[in-house]
């Protein structure tokens, strides 16, 4: 019976443990995803400067190139161009896609809808150079964010596994 006990309050140690670390890891993955996203934004601009390829087209490049969640943007923007019109589709994959970005983080990409497929090279460009900084403060607040919170939610996690497991013994 002892043992089943033991077993049972190592088991929530852990649990507690891997859900601190869970909570934990938001934060990176968050970090991960504005970098992502801010390099796939520097492959939009010389894709728009250089080649002069359609936007969906290059949209697909994109979501072909990078990770899954930031693909995800470009590959729902893709798809959404068919029927609506280019910032119309931009801000609806930004809003649909599945990622760790912030609502503050959407309402900044959400900014590059704005010119997008409306104007010529030099003011899409121009929109993104924009865009890209508002991104890079966004990184900035992350990365502070990443660094406050994920020793935190770590040491928390064990802490409350910890504490449960001492009042049950």
């Amino acid at each position: 019976m002892q043992m089943i006990k033991y077993f049972m309050l190592f088991i929530i140690l852990v649990a507690c443990s891997l859900i601190g670390k869970y909570l934990s890891k938001k934060y990176v993955i968050r970090v991960n995803e504005l970098e992502e996203m801010k390099n796939a934004l520097n492959m939009f601009q010389s894709k728009i400067k250089f080649t002069y390829e359609p936007i969906p087209e290059i949209f697909g490049e994109i979501a072909q190139n990078t990770s899954r969640s930031v693909g995800q943007v470009f590959r729902l923007a893709k798809e959404k161009m068919k029927t609506n019109t280019a910032n119309i589709a931009w801000e609806e994959a930004i809003e649909q896609s599945e990622n760790n970005l912030t609502k503050e983080d959407k309402y900044v990409l959400k900014t590059l809808s704005k010119l997008l497929g409306q104007t010529d090279i030099e003011g899409q460009t121009s929109q993104i150079e924009i865009t890209q900084k508002f991104l890079e403060t966004q990184l900035k607040e992350a990365q502070e964010q990443k660094e406050k919170n994920e020793k935190l939610y770590s040491k928390l996690g064990t802490t409350i596994g910890l504490a449960i497991v001492i009042i049950l013994c």
